[in-house]
């Protein structure tokens, strides 16, 4: 066989990690000694509390990702003046050498 390195990314190990954490909770509730009213109620409010919280992240990353929208574009809006400014130079010194070649 091949030795292969195989690599994760720093993503891939979050989300197990992630994954295992919640697998434990879900777990933990289910084997722990209480009645099964009290775990579904628990359970629900953990559901309810991850589910607010992933909207909340969400949300964060909306107005992170419109920030960086609107950075690109000042960006963008700044370079092509810039660019434009440069051809239109271009253009006037190419014309002011003509008229001097051909006067």
């Amino acid at each position: 066989m091949d030795n292969q390195d195989t690599k994760c990314s720093g993503q891939a190990v979050a989300l197990a990690f992630l994954g295992g954490a919640v697998a434990g909770v879900v777990a933990g509730l289910l084997f722990a000694p209480k009645s099964g009213e009290e775990a579904r109620r628990a359970l629900k409010g953990y559901a309810r509390r991850a589910e607010e919280e992933a909207v909340e992240k969400a949300k964060e990353g909306r107005a992170t990702l419109d920030q960086t929208i609107g950075s690109g574009k000042h960006f963008i809006a700044e370079k092509t003046a810039d660019v434009e400014a440069a051809v239109k130079a271009g253009r006037e010194t190419m014309n002011e050498k003509m008229d001097k070649c051909c006067s």
